[in-house]
């Protein structure tokens, strides 16, 4: 049985945080196919741990849980069932298309570009690598209105007095703040190339709506966006996840949804498949790199990924909406089955 964490006696759950990493429109349905499982590891509500981190797809789950948003909800969604405020924002609407518009006919970051080559250790690889895409043409139109809904619904307490709303820092020049240090939306700085988490104490101030469009500007593919003057694209340039940020958090436990990574990817026939497979395996081990970080604070991780039947559900195109439903389907089976195989004293990997 899940509690209410506000019923609970002070410190009788551990600090838990949970990572919502990158993955495109399949990442983001496989993440929810995953939730239902990971709800019944939980002692809170999932929209109720204490931290949550969300790069590219994961913001937007991010986002949805911190609005008050359920996980039955957000499955009913995926299969156009939805109800309420999610009614209007279908799904495939929100991903956009399985490719890219043709871009603007120049690079998407000179400065950057600029800094790669003068210094190119101060800027990660991938993230000097995006610099030299051509500046995408999509935008966020659809992504933006449905979170500017959602935050606006959770702050009038839209969903009832027993669901409160995102704790509020104050009024801002734009209305209401979502930033409490408990929600955290990972992008990059597209000139300077610096990981930003906003959210988190320090961080440069954006709207919800804001933040999670520019985790999921895809260099090339979507327009950058633009925040307090400041360019910002996709965090999964930087990393698929970026769990190690929470090393120093003094939480107990973390759960990571890698929707990009793959422990255990299995045999793949196909020349370009298993280029794929190599990849997911190189993203796993950069993942449980930072894994190790958190286990050396004494943090438990839980770290859940694709297997072999969900990466033959996703294919090739993370963006492809045609296989969303199908990998959501396939996930609440594979997530769930992943997740019970894990015991209090066996490894965190599943």
């Amino acid at each position: 049985m899940i509690m209410d964490p506000e019923r609970l006696p002070a410190r009788s759950r551990p600090r838990i945080g949970l990572v919502l990493g990158a993955g495109g429109v399949l990442g983001g349905a496989w993440m929810a196919g995953a939730l239902p499982a990971l709800q019944e590891c939980l002692p809170c509500a999932v929209n109720d741990v204490d931290v949550i981190v969300g790069t590219s797809a994961g913001s937007v789950l991010a986002a949805a849980l911190r609005c008050r948003i359920s996980v039955g909800e957000l499955i009913a969604h995926q299969r156009g069932e939805a109800a309420g405020v999610l009614r209007s924002a279908a799904a495939d609407e929100i991903g956009g298309r399985a490719f890219p518009p043709p871009p603007h006919l120049r690079v998407g970051s000179p400065r950057l570009m600029l800094s790669a080559v003068l210094a190119p250790h101060r800027v990660h690889p991938l993230v000097g690598a995006s610099a030299w895409l051509p500046r995408g043409r999509a935008q966020h139109t659809a992504l933006r209105d449905m979170v500017h809904v959602l935050h606006g619904q959770a702050h009038s307490g839209a969903h009832g007095p027993a669901a409160a709303p995102l704790t509020m820092a104050g009024p801002g020049p734009d209305g209401p703040d979502w930033v409490d240090g408990q929600t955290w939306i990972v992008a990059v700085d597209y000139d300077s190339g610096r990981r930003v988490i906003f959210g988190r104490p320090g961080a440069p101030r954006a709207r919800l709506p804001e933040a999670v469009v520019a985790s999921c500007s895809i260099p090339g593919w979507f327009e950058p966006a633009v925040i307090g003057g400041r360019r910002y694209v996709d965090g999964g340039v930087r990393s698929p996840t970026s769990l190690g940020v929470l090393a120093r958090s003094g939480l107990d436990e973390v759960y990571v949804l890698a929707p990009m990574a793959s422990t255990s990817p299995g045999r793949a026939a196909r020349p370009h498949e298993q280029v794929e497979r190599k990849l997911r395996r190189l993203i796993a081990l950069a993942l449980l790199r930072e894994a190790q970080l958190l286990r050396s604070a004494g943090i438990r991780v839980t770290l859940v990924t694709p297997g072999p039947e969900d990466l033959a559900a996703m294919g090739l195109n993370l963006m492809d909406p045609r296989r969303r439903l199908a990998v959501m389907e396939t996930s609440l089976r594979t997530s769930a089955a992943a997740l019970a195989s894990i015991g209090p004293a066996r490894s965190q990997v599943a």
